[in-house]
């Protein structure tokens, strides 16, 4: 007989994050920060600005976007590519609703470790 593992970890209702707003996840390899945007759409990145390492989960969240409080870089939720001047990229992880509930990707969460 086969086990299935999910590959996914619950980590709160959808509910609990206000509309264009975060949360943060703590992990043995760092924050994660959760986003819901006005669509009720959520994203997940790492919680560090590439640009001075700046907590993203204080950002501004609008559209699929978010703003780094400490310097104003514009950070995509969907591919945690910086959009500016300068280059810049922080890890994102998979992530969805199901059951009123956000599940993150497991094996992403993993894979940080090795970045």
């Amino acid at each position: 007989m086969d086990v299935i593992v999910s590959s996914w970890i619950d980590v709160g209702a959808v509910a609990d994050i206000p509309l264009r707003g975060a949360r943060v996840v703590k992990t043995p390899l760092g924050c994660v920060a959760v986003f819901r945007t006005a669509e009720n759409e959520v994203f997940a990145l790492e919680d560090r600005c590439p640009h001075a390492g700046g907590p993203l989960s204080q950002g501004i969240v609008h559209g699929r976007s978010v703003t780094c409080p400490l310097h104003n870089w514009v950070i995509s939720l969907e591919t945690g590519h910086a959009q500016g001047a300068d280059e810049g990229r922080t890890s994102s992880i998979a992530a969805r609703i199901e059951d009123g509930r956000i599940l993150l990707d497991r094996d992403a969460l993993r894979a940080r470790a090795a970045a």
